[in-house]
This record gives structure tokens, C-alpha cells and sequence, in this order.
């Protein structure tokens, strides 16, 4: 099979399943395109804003990709070949990841627009819910402290790389320009009546143009911070996390999201198109094995690790949160939750469909690097030139590289900015319906508590790992995969409990629940075996190995806890009618 059979194939396939599953889902869960969403009912300008199907779409789109569908389809095929990656991408994404965002968002618009974590409370009891809230607000604020802190990195990464140097304050430059064009676009649409073809027509070649104005005007901070320029490009970020996460949504987030969006959309475009003139004047031939085994070079085994690995490609907990904390607040019509949920989530398993296709033809591709961000970005850029380099004979490899590496960092640093300024929006959703606060000045308040974490991690010197300096979060950043994917399962397991409830297709997220929280699990059990073998050996323990085991213990403990919760919910519920909606809660829902 050829790089463009592949492709074609995974789009077919991908294509065929959004049609009829699509289809089916919508009948299923009863969608009524006459139904009034919460955008509507609740329209206030801030954060219910109804928004149509050709706005939306990308701006899920680019809030739920974030660097996920590079970094994990990379490390998954290097890992164990690209075959197992593509099978659990497309199969995972058209039967379990795209169900799973689908329900997320529809039962949050049944919910008035409400996160999974109120569906937790209606339908299973008040310690649930508590349980759920917090697991999700550290979630969000991990995720925070790790992609602000990767992104300061790309913007003072001046290492020489493979031919030509990380083009860090360029990407700063850019991405801030990239961030004011956002904010010229929501101004102009809001005041000036421009119509969103027209505005897009105007910003998306001016982002194109960001890209290339970055180069010309890098924004290097070291001088002026003296060896700080990471700190402080830290700080500013959360910074910008601050006002974008309060600023209306029709200001930063729908005209970003829309920008990154499209993005993304030219990244897909630009690499098919690549690989369809290469098949012509004869591309490069796939050099990754199909299958490399069933362990990887370090041990772990590929089940359970293939399905924490690839994640965002294929499934990913995050997902439900950005469904129910911003999409459903802006969702015009119930129907439209088929394209704009399960659709982009088919979309994101192309997306990784295209990484895989770029570090398929690499002979040697890199293996788990010390950044797991920046390596899989480096990669993915070396993908590119091996896909374009039949195609532009002309230029040579050290310039192609370099072009695309600077294009690669610009694309993560796109999708980053969606992923913070959401995570920040929805760490203050959560936050205020924990603490039951509605105000403007107390939603200040939230948002300032949720930064507190991550500006203090900031100012904590790299732990030193093997002999090896590395953030604290990087220590972390295994456990935080099965987290992810443990956040989708629990998402799953409250949203079968409520279609259980309303006496509808309930099978549909029980047996992705059950799949789900079974991997899950038994890749926490297997982060403890090392610890308790090092226990009974006579080597010292690093303090963050302690660290590492309470939180996999933990995360169990959570996890148990809130199935038995889940069990004992539906005993109770067995042979009782359906239980009606709460006073501002769910719309009525037809059973099927």
C-alpha cells in the first residue's frame, strides 16, 4: 500500500462512517432541529453565543486537536509500527472517540448547557459530582501548566536542529500576530456587518502572512529578562489565559477557533496534496514497519499502552469538557451536534491518519524524545520534506527542512493557544459550578484561582531525572495520558447512566465505557508494579517516584469509587420510570 492508498482508504472509510453512524446517532438521541438550545435561551454575549455549524465546526475542531493527533500517532507507531496506530485510530475514533464527544455535547445541550460533571449530579447523587469536579478542574489545570510551559519553551528554542535552527522568537512573533488578527476578525464581524465568508476570504491569508511576517520581526525576550525569557514568555501567557478566558466569546474564542480551525484544515490540505503529486512523480515509498511487535524497545507491552498513546487521535477525555463547557453554550441547533461533534472528531482521526502517513516514509524516525512535544513536532516536520522532496527537487533538503520546521512550530503553536484559553474558560465553568458562584466578579475570582497553580509551577526549578533536568510536569506527563483517557471513560460512564435514566439507547456508550475504563485501569496498574519492585530493592527512590505512585493509587481509588457510585445509581433505577428533569435542567428527550 502506497502513502495516497492509504489516505484514500482512511478517508473513505472515515467518510462512509460519518454518514451512517452520523445518521444513526441523530435518530437515536432524538435530535430536534426545532429544539431551542442553550445558546439561545441563555444568550448573553459572554459565553452563550449561538454560532452556525460553518463557525463552529473549526473552532471545536482546533480547541479538541490541540499537538494530541501529532504527538501520539507518532510515539504509537515508532512504538510498535504504524499498523496497530491506524487500526485503533480509525476503529476508536468511528466507534468509541466520536460517540463519546457526540453524547458529551448532546448532554450538555439536554442539560442547559451544562459540563458532564452537572449530568453527575442529576442523575447519580452530590458526592459523585464533587468527586468528578475535582478530577477535572486538576485536569484542566495540568494541562495548563504543561502547555504553557512547552510554549514558552518554542518561543526562546534557539538550539541547532537538523538543518537550520528552531525558529523560536519567529513562532512568537507570529503567534501574537495570529492572536490580533483573532481579535480583528471577532471586532469586524460584530461591528462592522461583515459576513463571515467575506472575513474569512480577508484573515486566513493574512494568518498565511503571520507565518512569514514572524521571520522578519522576531520577538526575543532574552536580552531584556537576562536567561529568563522562558519564565517570563510563561507568565505572559497566563496572562493572555486570563483575559481570553472572561472576554466574550464572540471577541477571541469563536474567531480564533475559526482561524485555527481553518488552519488545520490547510495543514490536512497541503500534506493530501503533497502525497497525491509525489505518488505521480514517484513519492517516497513507506519505510515504517506494518508491525514492529507486540512490546516496544522500553518494554511496554501494546496493550493497554497503544490506546493511552495515540489518545487524542482516536479518544481522548478532554474532548467531553471542551463538548459540554464551550461548544454546547454556542450550538445553534440540536442537529447540528452530528457535524460539529461526532464529525470533528473523524476529522482529528484523518488528521492523525496524515501524521502517521508523514513518519511512515521516515526510515529512521526518532524515538521517545526528551520533549515530548517539541520531538513529535520535529518529526512530523521531517515527515513533510520526505513528502514534498519528489515534488520541489529544486530546493535542497537543509532549506525544505527548515522551512517546514518553522511551518510545524507554528501549527503546534496555534493549536496550543486554542487548547489554553478553553482549558482556562472551562477550569472557570467548573470551578464556579463547584463552588455555586454565577457573578461577574466571583467568575474573576475563578479564574484567578486557577492560574495561581500553574504561575507558582513556573517558578520551580527543573526536578532532575536519570541524571537529567526536566519540568515537573514532564515527570508526570505519563500518568497524565492514562488520566485523559480515564477522564473519557468516566464522561462515558455518566452519560450511559443518564441515557439509562431517560429509557434510551443506553448500549450505545456502555460497551465504548466498559473498553474504555478496562485500558484505562490496566495501564494504572501498571505503572505500580515498578514502584513496588523498587520498594523491595535496595535503591534509592527518587521523591517524585512517591509522588507518581500516590497518584496512580489515587486515580484507581477515584476511578472504583465512582463506578460502585455508578452501580448502585442504576440498582436504584431498575424497574422505575425515567427520572424527570430538574428545574433548569434537561429539555424533555424522547425515548427510543
Amino acid at each position: 500500500m502506497g502513502l495516497l492508498a492509504f489516505l484514500a482508504v482512511s478517508s473513505t472509510v472515515l467518510l462512509v462512517a460519518y454518514r451512517l453512524i452520523g445518521r444513526f446517532l441523530a435518530r437515536k438521541f432524538a435530535l430536534d432541529a426545532g429544539a431551542q438550545t442553550p445558546a439561545h435561551r441563555h444568550r448573553d454575549g459572554l459565553d452563550f453565543e449561538p454560532a452556525r455549524t460553518a463557525y463552529l465546526l473549526p473552532q471545536h475542531l482546533s480547541a479538541i486537536a490541540a499537538a494530541g493527533p501529532v504527538v501520539g500517532p507518532i510515539l504509537a507507531a515508532i512504538y510498535f509500527g504504524w499498523g496497530p496506530a491506524w487500526i485503533w485510530i480509525i476503529v476508536g475514533g468511528i466507534l468509541i472517540g466520536g460517540i463519546h464527544d457526540f453524547a458529551a455535547l448532546v448532554g450538555s445541550v439536554r442539560h442547559g448547557g451544562r459540563t458532564i460533571a452537572e449530568i453527575v449530579r442529576q442523575h447519580m447523587n452530590p458526592r459523585a459530582h464533587l468527586l468528578f469536579l475535582v478530577f477535572v478542574w486538576l485536569a484542566l489545570v495540568y494541562v495548563i501548566i504543561a502547555f504553557t510551559d512547552v510554549t514558552a519553551a518554542t518561543f526562546v528554542a534557539k538550539a541547532s536542529v537538523e538543518g537550520g535552527d528552531a525558529p523560536g522568537p519567529a513562532v512568537a512573533s507570529s503567534s501574537l500576530l495570529y492572536l490580533g488578527l483573532a481579535l480583528a476578525m471577532g471586532a469586524t464581524l460584530r461591528f462592522a456587518g461583515m459576513s463571515p465568508l467575506k472575513a474569512k476570504l480577508i484573515y486566513l491569508p493574512l494568518v498565511l502572512l503571520a507565518i512569514v511576517a514572524g521571520s522578519w520581526i522576531p520577538l526575543d525576550l532574552g536580552p531584556l529578562f537576562d536567561g529568563k525569557a522562558q519564565v517570563a514568555w510563561g507568565f505572559i501567557l497566563l496572562a493572555y489565559c486570563f483575559f481570553a478566558a472572561l472576554s466574550p466569546v464572540w471577541l477571541l474564542l469563536q474567531p480564533r477557533g475559526e482561524l485555527g480551525g481553518h488552519f488545520l484544515y490547510f495543514v490536512m490540505i497541503v500534506v493530501v496534496v503533497g502525497v497525491a503529486v509525489g505518488a505521480v512523480v514517484g513519492g517516497q515509498p513507506i519505510q515504517l514497519p506494518f508491525f514492529k511487535g507486540w512490546e516496544s524497545a522500553a518494554g511496554a507491552p501494546l496493550f493497554p499502552i497503544l490506546f493511552i498513546t495515540v489518545a487524542c487521535g482516536a479518544c481522548s477525555g478532554f474532548h467531553s469538557i471542551i463538548a459540554s463547557g464551550t461548544t454546547s453554550k454556542q450550538l445553534d441547533k440540536e442537529t447540528d451536534a452530528v457535524p460539529v461533534a461526532y464529525g470533528s472528531m473523524l476529522l482529528e482521526s484523518f488528521f492523525a491518519c496524515i501524521t502517521l502517513a508523514t513518519v511512515m516514509i521516515l526510515a529512521n524516525p526518532a524515538g521517545a524524545p526528551p520533549s515530548l512535544y517539541a520531538g513529535g513536532i520535529a518529526t512530523f516536520a521531517r515527515g513533510i520534506v520526505s513528502v514534498f522532496s519528489p515534488v520541489v527537487g529544486e530546493l535542497s533538503n537543509d532549506q525544505f527542512y527548515a522551512l517546514f520546521f518553522q511551518f510545524a512550530l507554528l501549527c503546534f503553536a496555534t493549536f496550543v493557544f486554542d487548547t489554553l484559553d478553553a482549558c482556562t474558560r472551562l477550569a472557570r465553568y467548573v470551578l464556579m459550578e463547584a463552588l455555586r458562584w454565577t457573578t461577574r466578579p466571583q467568575a474573576i475570582a475563578a479564574t484567578l484561582i486557577t492560574l495561581a497553580l500553574p504561575a507558582m509551577v513556573l517558578l520551580v526549578p527543573p526536578v532532575v531525572v536519570a541524571g537529567k533536568p526536566m519540568p515537573l510536569w514532564q515527570v508526570f506527563w505519563g500518568i497524565f495520558g492514562s488520566s485523559n483517557q480515564l477522564l473519557a471513560a468516566l464522561s462515558l460512564l455518566a452519560l450511559t447512566v443518564w441515557l439509562a435514566r431517560k429509557r434510551m439507547a443506553w448500549w450505545i456508550t456502555f460497551f465504548p465505557t466498559v473498553f474504555m475504563m478496562f485500558m484505562t485501569l490496566w495501564s494504572l496498574f501498571l505503572n505500580i508494579g515498578p514502584y513496588v519492585k523498587r520498594l523491595r530493592g535496595t535503591d534509592a527512590i527518587e521523591p517524585f517516584a512517591h509522588m507518581q505512585f500516590a497518584i496512580t493509587v489515587s486515580l484507581i481509588v477515584l476511578s472504583s469509587w465512582l463506578i460502585v457510585e455508578a452501580l448502585i445509581t442504576w440498582r436504584t433505577m431498575i424497574g422505575g420510570p425515567p427520572r424527570e428533569a430538574e428545574v433548569g435542567g434537561e429539555e424533555p428527550a424522547v425515548a427510543v
